[in-house]
Protein backbone atom coordinates (compact mmCIF):
# COMPACT_ATOMS: atom_id res chain seq x y z
CA UNK A 1 0.00 0.00 0.00
CA UNK A 2 1.63 3.30 -0.86
CA UNK A 3 0.76 6.01 1.48
CA UNK A 4 0.41 9.37 -0.31
CA UNK A 5 -1.80 10.83 1.56
CA UNK A 6 1.21 11.14 4.43
CA UNK A 7 2.87 12.48 1.45
CA UNK A 8 0.41 15.32 0.64
CA UNK A 9 -0.18 16.27 4.51
CA UNK A 10 3.73 16.71 4.85
CA UNK A 11 4.11 18.68 1.86
CA UNK A 12 1.17 20.98 3.02
CA UNK A 13 3.11 22.17 5.85
CA UNK A 14 5.96 22.30 3.83
CA UNK A 15 7.96 20.00 5.79
CA UNK A 16 10.99 17.76 4.71
CA UNK A 17 10.97 13.67 5.55
CA UNK A 18 14.37 14.66 7.57
CA UNK A 19 12.30 16.71 9.46
CA UNK A 20 9.13 14.33 9.60
CA UNK A 21 11.58 11.87 10.28
CA UNK A 22 12.58 13.99 13.57
CA UNK A 23 9.35 14.65 14.73
CA UNK A 24 8.59 11.08 14.68
CA UNK A 25 11.78 9.88 16.18
CA UNK A 26 13.08 7.86 13.20
CA UNK A 27 15.84 8.34 10.08
CA UNK A 28 14.60 10.14 6.44
CA UNK A 29 14.90 6.74 5.28
CA UNK A 30 12.38 5.18 7.63
CA UNK A 31 9.83 7.82 6.82
CA UNK A 32 10.74 7.88 3.39
CA UNK A 33 9.65 3.98 3.01
CA UNK A 34 6.40 4.85 4.75
CA UNK A 35 5.49 7.22 2.40
CA UNK A 36 6.84 4.93 -0.57
CA UNK A 37 4.70 2.05 1.14
CA UNK A 38 7.80 -0.01 1.31
CA UNK A 39 7.16 -0.64 5.16
CA UNK A 40 3.88 -0.61 6.88
CA UNK A 41 3.53 1.96 9.18
CA UNK A 42 3.39 1.05 12.86
CA UNK A 43 -0.04 1.82 14.98
CA UNK A 44 2.01 4.26 16.76
CA UNK A 45 3.36 6.18 14.14
CA UNK A 46 -0.40 6.25 12.56
CA UNK A 47 -1.24 8.28 16.25
CA UNK A 48 1.61 10.14 15.67
CA UNK A 49 0.66 11.12 12.52
CA UNK A 50 -2.98 11.68 12.90
CA UNK A 51 -2.65 13.85 16.01
CA UNK A 52 0.06 15.89 14.43
CA UNK A 53 -1.65 16.56 11.23
CA UNK A 54 -5.32 16.73 12.97
CA UNK A 55 -6.86 14.03 10.78
CA UNK A 56 -8.14 10.66 11.27
CA UNK A 57 -6.60 7.69 11.08
CA UNK A 58 -9.12 6.45 8.81
CA UNK A 59 -7.86 9.36 6.39
CA UNK A 60 -4.13 8.63 6.69
CA UNK A 61 -5.31 4.60 5.53
CA UNK A 62 -7.43 5.86 2.29
CA UNK A 63 -10.91 4.33 4.00
CA UNK A 64 -12.14 7.73 3.85
CA UNK A 65 -11.81 11.15 2.38
CA UNK A 66 -12.62 13.27 5.62
CA UNK A 67 -10.02 14.69 6.94
CA UNK A 68 -10.84 15.42 10.50
CA UNK A 69 -10.39 13.20 13.55
CA UNK A 70 -12.86 12.20 15.69
CA UNK A 71 -12.76 14.12 18.74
Amino acid sequence: MHYTRIRDLREDKDLTQKEMGQILMCSQRVYSNYERGDLDIPTEILIKLALFYDVSIDYILGITDTKRSYK
